[in-house]
């Protein structure tokens, strides 16, 4: 009889072709899907020509979706070129999916791209992790590798998702599989209903505020109970973006309907595996929150696990607001922002960048309560523009820096309250810049006081998001 096995174990042995592993295993596993980005496709795709020969082939061309969306909207060559070589190898192997800014002239000194006109109308995506699950690349049961240290997002789809660096990626990209060590399962059980004033982003502050930046280490971060089951499937995707911000191996979520639904509507393969949690799986350390007592959280420069209650840090003067990224630039991050922002104005510079140009058109077509506008309402880019909010296309933009024309950076040492995931020195641009990781909801109310403020002082009734992001 196999021992109890934790949901990334019972991944990882199906994939191993084993009946069971053991936390501290070496298994080779099958890979079901490989991505790569702009930052670190041109690497993995020259040590791959390296290794396997500069006329090999990918191992499965419909595996491999290439995602641009770092250093898109910058006037820096390197950049350009970057993009350039993600070209010439899509058309050499023939890539099935790869998302291109086909507003962008490679040619050296085209200067700063004008973006898209129509986020409906380009074959760019926006961020690699937002852009994966809509364009049907996740799926529960699954194993994905990424150029990417969020790519352990795609665990609210219930699978295994991890990032690896480029010579781990070249390998797979050539043979399809790689080398795992199996993780031990850290549980986090979060109980009762999530709070009208808190998304998901205050409860993995929470997580690693507890167990620190280093304290899941190569393991898997499994988040649930009810507290889990009543957020979104977008809200679960920021549980497990920022996994490894706590050093976790990868992230995970069981899988339900609203899972289900998604993944029906989205699939580009007809077949997935659901696994479950053993009852008597071994867990290497638990913890339970009710959410009832929750309050809202920050966490203060230089680090993630520098969490702090935004009470305490009230009289924090800011100089800017963020509102963006693969953690808090989805549609339903937009809606809870837009319902603080609505009739008001900031006081401080705000800038807004949507994780994908799908959620950029959401935006241009959903109103307050996450369905389509009728007649005489306001979409959300209205709202938002309206409130003074800077608005940017759809990329990683200033979350990671990037290069000194990139939109929202932080050139100068300044304090920002940001929807972001990480907030090390220099991490979205100057090195003396304190970054505030927050809420949507936290980051919108700071925004219109220039202080940390705490979203209660803006909303007092849980926010409706309707369809959006639903399927």
């Amino acid at each position: 009889m196999a021992r109890p096995m934790t949901m990334t174990e019972k991944i990882l042995a199906a994939h191993a072709g084993k009946t069971e592993v053991t936390p501290g295993e070496n298994v080779w596993v099958n890979v079901d899907v490989l991505m790569t980005h702009d930052v670190c496709g041109p690497g993995t795709i020259g040590i791959f020509k390296e290794k396997f020969g500069k006329d090999a082939k990918v191992w499965d061309n419909t595996r491999i979706p290439i995602i641009p969306d770092h250093y898109i909207f910058t006037a820096e060559d390197k950049c350009h070129r970057n993009i350039q070589i993600l070209r010439d190898f899509v058309k050499e192997q023939d890539i099935k999916y790869y998302y291109d800014p086909d507003f962008l002239n490679t040619e050296a000194g085209s200067g700063m791209p004008n973006p898209y006109r129509d986020p409906n109308k380009t074959s760019y995506k926006g961020v690699c992790h937002k852009a994966l699950p809509e364009e049907g690349h996740c799926r529960p049961g699954e194993i994905m590798l990424g150029t990417d240290s969020h790519t352990c997002t795609a665990g609210a789809f219930g699978q295994f998702s991890t990032g690896v660096g480029n010579t781990d990626a070249a390998f797979a990209m050539g043979t399809g599989k790689t080398w795992l060590k199996v993780p031990p399962t850290m549980k986090f059980t979060f109980n009762g209903e999530i709070p009208y004033y808190l998304t998901a982003k205050d409860l993995i502050l929470a997580v690693i505020g507890r167990i620190g930046f280093a304290g899941a280490t190569y393991k898997a971060m499994y988040f649930t109970g009810s507290g889990i089951g009543s957020l979104t499937l977008e809200d679960r995707m920021t549980l497990t973006n920022m996994a490894i911000e706590a050093g976790g191996k990868n992230g995970i979520c069981d899988v339900d309907e609203k899972t289900l639904a998604y993944v029906k509507a989205r699939s580009n393969r007809p077949d997935w595996t659901v696994y479950t949690e053993d009852e008597g799986a071994e867990y290497d350390f638990e913890a339970a929150w009710d959410l009832e007592s929750f309050e809202p959280l920050v966490a203060a420069p230089h680090s993630p696990d520098n969490t702090k209650t935004v009470s305490e840090c009230k009289d924090v003067k800011l100089d800017r607001a963020y509102i963006g990224s693969c953690t808090g630039g989805k549609i339903t991050d937009m809606i809870f922002a837009a319902n603080i922002l609505a009739g008001n104005t900031v006081k401080i510079p705000t800038f807004v960048v949507p994780g994908s140009t799908e959620v950029h058109s959401d935006m241009q077509r959903l109103g307050l309560n996450g369905e389509p506008v009728g007649p005489g309402d306001k979409s959300i880019e209205q709202i938002l523009v309206d409130a003074g909010c800077m608005l940017g296309a759809a990329s990683c933009a200033a979350c990671l820096g990037g290069p000194q024309d990139t939109f929202g950076r932080l050139n100068e040492a300044i304090n920002c309250i940001s929807t972001t995931n990480r907030n090390f020195p220099g991490r979205m641009g100057n090195r003396e810049a304190g970054v505030y990781l927050a809420s949507p909801l936290t980051a919108a109310a700071s925004a219109l006081t220039g202080k940390v403020t705490d979203p209660r002082e803006y909303v007092s009734e849980a926010i409706q998001t309707g369809t959006a992001g639903v399927c």
